[in-house]
């Protein structure tokens, strides 16, 4: 049906979890693969780390000479799943410059490199495809750059990283606390042996970078993105949430703010923060991810499904594949990047939202209006207090928790009044301090 000579040659790097799934893709689905494409793919290498028989691919496909098969003749796309920055870095710019289209799905190295790879594919006239670097098999990129490219994005919210994900719904559901929350994690094999960059939220900052950059018209980096983990969440913050008809989620959100003077910019934040349970990223649990897409014709749109994974992830690829090698057949490009816009990012201290404040105190008469008085002296208008007796395990009165719950504040000013609170006599400690995000006020 087609032939030997419109083959397009495909090199994949790696052969870890998505690295073999997307072999096998390529494999089991070469007709139809074909038949979408408009010509065969023909995968003429797999750039591993160490070559032998036992890799489940015949041997004479590996080869640990990367720079040897980006640059090839018979290559004409190079599929990078190796991470992390380096030498995955490395391997993309050789192949970009030799002219070869490049699907990653590299979330680290696009987060602090995007223009630097981008620059080389559009010096080189070849595409750079990267679907698979954000919530796995969810179509969240393509919507972005193209089905949204006449739109104007306002706001990008969502839950980008499962581990973190199934941890805090496993405290909601179980009530139990984050260590062993995080030990069934990694007995399932959600979490990593050394699970930092996700529940610190360095993973989701990075994907949160990569979304921010496209929705935004504007480069933003990693660096750029303000970040908290999840470490410090205990179940009685989940206790005051649900009182409170909310749940927490370590979210990532990137948003257009526009200021009093008319000026632009972008924010982009992860941080876990109080969910109302009637929000649509409420009900996503597990290791399932979600992205909530805010436009200003289109509308809400929501994004849903497996976020990471073997299988999921290799979808995502191996569509990034097909649009690669269609547009090689077609002799055309897929989108490019667009920065034109080069919005500055808004620090965190003017980032306006409610906060969820939880302390300890001495239980006595005027503390209440002590913790307040903070509040008013900041201009932080508080809309809720809680107060409860707190005893100790002989049920003997030790002092009192005070949860406040504010209007729209910025970060500098609730920053300022939990800093004020910490000096108070009255006050033992502050306990939590969480953001209250997708609420009417």
């Amino acid at each position: 049906m087609f032939s030997q000579e419109k083959r397009v040659g495909v090199a994949v790097l790696g052969l870890g979890n998505v690295g073999s799934e997307v072999v096998r893709i390529i494999h089991d689905n070469a007709d139809d693969l074909a038949a979408r494409i408009g010509a065969p793919l023909a995968l003429r290498g797999i750039g591993v780390r160490r070559v032998a028989a036992d890799r489940g691919v015949p041997v004479e496909l590996l080869t640990d000479n990367i720079e040897e098969l980006v640059s090839r003749e018979d290559v004409d796309i190079v599929v990078e799943l190796m991470g992390p920055v380096e030498p995955a870095r490395k391997a993309i710019l050789s192949a970009l410059e030799n002219g070869k289209s490049v699907v990653t799905a590299n979330k680290a190295l696009l987060s602090i490199s995007t223009g630097e790879l981008a620059q080389a594919a559009e010096s080189a006239h070849v595409d750079l495809y990267f679907e698979a670097a954000v919530a796995g098999a969810i179509p969240v990129i393509r919507p972005l750059t193209q089905s949204l490219a006449g739109d104007t994005v306002l706001r990008v919210a969502g839950i980008v990283n499962g581990t973190t994900n199934y941890i805090l719904s496993e405290m909601d559901s179980a009530g139990i606390d984050y260590q062993t929350a995080l030990a069934d994690a990694s007995a399932l094999g959600y979490a990593e042996a050394d699970p930092t960059a996700d529940v610190e939220g360095y993973d989701a900052a990075a994907k949160a970078a990569i979304l921010a950059s496209i929705a935004f018209h504007t480069r933003v980096t990693a660096d750029e993105v303000y970040r908290e983990g999840i470490t410090k969440i205990t179940p009685a913050d989940f206790a005051f949430a649900r009182a409170l008809g909310c749940t927490i989620k370590l979210l990532s959100i990137c948003e257009r703010v526009t200021d009093g003077d008319g000026r632009q910019w972008v924010s982009a934040r992860v941080y876990p923060a109080l969910v109302p349970l009637t929000h649509p990223l409420a009900a996503v649990n597990g290791a399932f991810n979600a992205v909530v897409v805010e436009a200003e014709a289109a509308g809400r749109l929501m994004f849903y499904g497996q976020g990471a994974g073997g299988a999921p992830t290799a979808s995502a690829v191996a569509g990034d594949l097909v649009m690669a090698a269609r547009n090689r057949v077609l002799g055309s490009r897929g989108p490019r990047e667009s920065r034109y816009a080069q919005l500055p990012v808004l620090p965190i201290g003017s980032v306006s939202t409610r906060y969820y404040v939880s302390m300890h105190v001495a239980d006595k008469p005027g503390v209440l209006s002590t913790v307040a008085a903070e509040f008013a002296k900041r201009e932080v208008s508080i809309a809720e207090v809680r107060q409860e007796g707190v005893a100790d395990e002989g049920g003997h009165p030790i002092g009192a928790r005070i949860v406040v719950i504010t209007h729209r504040a910025t970060d500098a000013a609730l920053s300022d009044t939990v800093a004020a609170l910490a000096d108070l006599d009255v006050v033992q400690r502050v306990a939590s301090v969480l953001r209250l995000e997708g609420t009417a006020e």
